[in-house]
């Protein structure tokens, strides 16, 4: 690993592997095995440099990174499949104008470079009811105003 990645291991938290093992069988451990690879592939080739524990969801492995000029951004590392082929050509119609702005993609792979968000900030922080499904109805209309690509 070359010190792009501060020379720390990419370590794939439990949790991911029994989630691709469960869902995935043989192909769900085969990509997990190739996944610590995959990220510091990523790594190197965008000149990112990690900033923080990984984190994940049921399928996506998610490294905090910064750019090489100290933008906080996220790395986000997931099969392709027919869930998840589409979401970079969403966010690339959305132009990060209410989703989160696709910085980078690795069609090959699926590996996108997004934005990074404040995972602290969100919808079930707002006390008022109201005001947060005002916001996410907001949110929706200017999505939906988009047109899909083809």
């Amino acid at each position: 690993m070359n010190s792009n990645a501060t020379n720390l291991p990419i370590e794939v938290p439990d949790v991911l592997a029994a989630s691709h093992a469960k869902f995935f069988g043989d192909r769900g451990r085969v990509w997990i095995a190739a996944l610590p690879q995959l990220a510091t592939d990523c790594v190197d080739r965008w000149t990112l440099r990690l900033d923080g524990p990984p984190v994940c969801g049921a399928v996506a492995l998610v490294l905090p990174v910064l750019l090489a000029d100290d933008t906080p951004a996220v790395l986000k590392l997931q099969p392709i499949d027919e869930e998840t082929t589409g979401e970079p050509i969403a966010l690339q119609t959305w132009k990060g104008d209410g989703a989160v702005k696709l910085l980078r993609h690795d069609p090959d792979s699926g590996s996108m470079l997004l934005e990074r968000l404040d995972a602290g900030h969100t919808l079930s922080s707002v006390h008022d009811d109201l005001a947060a499904l005002a916001t996410l109805s907001e949110l929706l209309a200017r999505l939906n105003a988009v047109a899909a690509p083809p």
